[in-house]
């Protein structure tokens, strides 16, 4: 009795390939936008706790446009940040687009929110 090969053809591994080569193509190209959000996030706390020490808000925009040409955030500066004070501490709060570019006319748009509240 014979038995029948199971696996997966040629065309197949084709597709496949295709498939998991779009997406690490993605994921490659996503990186320095998730770079950019993660250095935000961590300067806009920074920048709230200086906040929290009594500077003034013009202050700390100055402070996240300086902290921001260190870790090279090109997409927002300090004009685009909410800040409020809730119940004694410093809050902000910024939310912004990114276009990630995939392939020839092809791009990826991310939203961000970042923002210090329950911190």
């Amino acid at each position: 009795m014979k038995r029948r090969q199971m696996g997966i053809s040629p065309i197949g591994v084709l597709f496949v390939g295709a498939f998991l080569g779009f997406i690490l193509l993605i994921g490659f190209r996503s990186v320095p936008a998730l770079n950019e959000y993660f250095a935000i996030q961590r300067i806009i706390k920074l920048v709230a706790d200086e906040g929290d020490g009594g500077a003034s808000i013009v202050e700390l925009r100055r402070s996240f446009d300086r902290r921001g040409q260190i870790d090279d955030v090109v997409t927002i500066s300090g004009a685009d940040l909410d800040i409020v004070k809730e119940a004694g501490k410093v809050v902000i709060e910024v939310e912004y687009s990114r276009k990630v570019p995939v392939v020839a006319n092809v791009s990826l748009l991310i939203d961000f929110q970042a923002t210090t509240a329950g911190r």
